[in-house]
């Protein structure tokens, strides 16, 4: 999944569940599942997220709702090959950037 967001250092958890198209409720779900998500909680409890836990979020989607691994299942295959899994999702993510950069042309012409 490509994911569209501006270049910023924190993201809201609204913008977040936006760009991957889930409720909010599922992203803080995910927090509390995965050790890898660390967004950061200003005085008022709001969630900030930053780049890299956008690509750790882009790493667990990519696995539970593309690849259909069950929670635990993901979370044992990132502890497994976190590095395999890793280079595989960095081969896939900018593949399917080439690809949205190829459809934006095609539109063009």
């Amino acid at each position: 999944m490509h994911v569209e967001l501006p270049e910023k250092r924190y993201y809201s958890i609204g913008e977040v569940a936006d760009a991957f198209n889930v409720n909010t409720s599922l992203i803080r779900f995910w927090e509390k599942e995965f050790d890898a998500l660390k967004p950061k909680k200003n005085a008022k409890g709001n969630r900030k997220f930053t780049p890299d836990d956008i690509k750790n979020l882009q790493l667990i989607f990519h696995l539970v709702k593309e690849r259909g691994f069950t929670l635990e299942g993901a979370k044992i295959h990132l502890k497994e090959g976190k590095k395999k899994t890793l280079n595989n999702f960095e081969i896939i993510r900018k593949l399917e950037s080439i690809k949205a950069e190829l459809v934006k042309i095609k539109s063009q012409l």
